[in-house]
């Protein structure tokens, strides 16, 4: 079996957070047991062309691709933004910006060479009625000739608009598909709103809505762990299980993105998306098959069972933040008013939220979600705490830790199941809570790709089981339409935590409430 697991159980026919951009590509030396599935020649359109996604992420993901021959010279990489550039300074401005956010990554002069070939660059104002989109025609090949792929890395306001664009200058061809990156709207108002400018040029099986949080290794590593091994899967509900929690920490602040994060907060930027979609991994059904409708299927199931938090509930089960002046790694770092330039502002950094799941499998499980910037770590990780034993038969002054599985997504990707074993050696029987580890890094001498890597190219191979569906997005973001209007309806103040602390006290208080603390592995 390949890297590609997934890829190979899924069959053709059937987005870090920008903080984890600059992670290194290269780990020990690629297996001789390992291979890379090529694809067929494409030609990929970058709308964005020149933002922070493409320089961090997409080109450099394309480039990986190209110098492990996944594709061919015979594929095409066509950048568009409004910005007046040439070819050339395109191809220089990425090439910097390579060599800046994959510094651990070695660039031989040779393999670029080979891979700017196939990269070309196009000046486009998309927001102007009357731009003229003939540069682009022209450097697309014939009609059907090859896989089409129109990646939006641009604001969502702008994909129905873009789609339209596409349209009426003739390029959407039988063989095209879109990728439209998150968040998909504001709220569900706004996300029907583009789904349905977008469903006007592109059928729902050639919509690819990105989050490359499904992209990442771990988190398909939980269908195997789940569906593969018989061991968890009778242990998998709320007879064994005591609670879940689901955590995307920060170190970093908002950075360049203050003026866009104002107007979203932590709530719409990570947990609409990223956290949700974690929650449906972890908790769903097992599906009829690995295929892309029967997996999404399983996962709006999951939505659609989610307790609805109303205004009468919400300040006893969510807990929003804001991070203030403090020190991360023994440097002092600013408040979040300092970094986006306000005297005030109400938006939450952080959010903390005990959701609850109305089914069999789930009921009596609190399902605690976090995430927040500035935190003490980066961190993205599930955590699986099991009950404790009915009985111990080790006496009253032997402490018995419950076991704890954790599923570590950033940054040491790795799965620990904590158990209970005896110490060696003589004078009694004296037990310690150790894991059995499996750290990526340690047991695998593969390079595995990327999530953007990866996803473009299932992309290509118009495989959609790691893309949201339309009624997915829509029904998460109708649990968190609630969550928004009771926090204004309620007035739900947001607590201060100093930069450098894992939230505010009051999400400890949570979980305290119901007698139990945020796991620290």
């Amino acid at each position: 079996m390949t890297v590609e697991t997934l890829d190979e159980m899924n069959p053709p026919s059937s987005r870090d957070s920008i903080e984890d951009a600059g992670a290194a590509r290269s780990a020990p030396p690629i297996s001789s047991a390992s291979s890379f599935v090529p694809v067929d020649p494409f030609e990929i359109v970058v709308f964005g062309g020149t933002g922070d996604l493409a320089r961090r992420k997409l080109m450099p993901s394309l480039f990986h691709r190209f110098c492990d021959g996944q594709f061919s010279s015979d594929s095409k990489i066509i950048a568009v933004s409004r910005s007046k550039h040439s070819r050339q300074e395109y191809l220089d401005m990425m090439r910097a910006a390579y060599d800046k956010y994959s510094k651990d990554d070695v660039c031989a002069d040779k393999e670029w060479e080979a891979f700017a070939k196939i990269v070309d660059y196009v000046a486009i104002d998309v927001m102007d009625v009357k731009a003229n989109w003939t540069g682009l025609a022209e450097r697309l090949s014939q009609p059907d000739e090859k896989i089409r792929v129109f990646y939006l890395a641009m604001p969502p306001r702008m994909f129905a608009d873009v789609c339209r664009g596409l349209k009426a200058t003739g390029v959407v061809s039988s063989n095209s598909r879109v990728v439209l990156e998150k968040p998909l709207g504001t709220d569900y108002k706004s996300a029907r709103a583009i789904n349905e400018g977008v469903g006007e040029v592109f059928a729902e099986d050639r919509i690819y809505r990105i989050d490359h949080y499904l992209g990442k290794e771990t988190v398909q590593n939980l269908l195997a762990l789940r569906f593969g091994n018989i061991l968890f899967e009778p242990l998998w509900s709320n007879s064994a299980i005591d609670h879940i929690e689901i955590t995307a920490a920060e170190s970093i602040g908002v950075g360049g993105r203050g003026a866009y994060y104002d107007g979203s907060g932590a709530l719409r930027d990570m947990v609409q998306n990223h956290l949700l979609q974690l929650l449906c991994l972890t908790t769903m059904e097992t599906p009829a098959s690995l295929s892309a409708d029967d997996v999404r299927t399983e996962k709006i199931k999951v939505l659609r069972a989610l307790r609805p938090i109303t205004p009468e509930s919400i300040g006893h089960v969510t807990v929003r933040g804001q991070y203030t002046r403090g020190h991360i790694e023994n440097e002092s770092v600013t408040d979040y008013l300092s970094d986006v330039g306000l005297d005030r502002s109400s938006t939450e950094t952080y959010v903390a939220i005990k959701a609850s799941i109305e089914n069999w499998r789930w009921a009596g499980v609190p399902i605690y979600l976090r995430t927040g910037k500035r935190m003490a770590s980066r961190r993205s990780e599930i955590v699986i705490q099991f009950k404790s034993v009915p009985h111990s038969v080790f006496g009253a002054e032997t402490h018995l830790n419950a076991n704890r599985l954790v599923i570590r997504l950033q940054p040491d990707e790795a799965v620990r199941l904590w158990l209970e074993i005896k110490e060696p050696g003589a004078g009694g029987l004296r037990l310690k809570t150790l894991p059995l580890n499996l750290t990526y890094a340690d047991n695998f001498t593969v390079r595995y790709p990327d999530a953007y890597e990866r996803l473009l190219m299932d992309v290509v191979r118009g495989n959609l089981s790691l893309f949201m569906r339309r009624d997915e997005v829509e029904q998460a973001w109708h649990w968190v339409d609630a969550i928004l209007a009771g926090w204004d309806s309620t007035n739900q103040r947001v607590e201060l935590y100093p930069a450098g602390e894992d939230g505010p006290l009051e999400a400890e208080d949570m979980l305290k409430a119901d007698g139990r603390n945020w796991s620290k592995d």
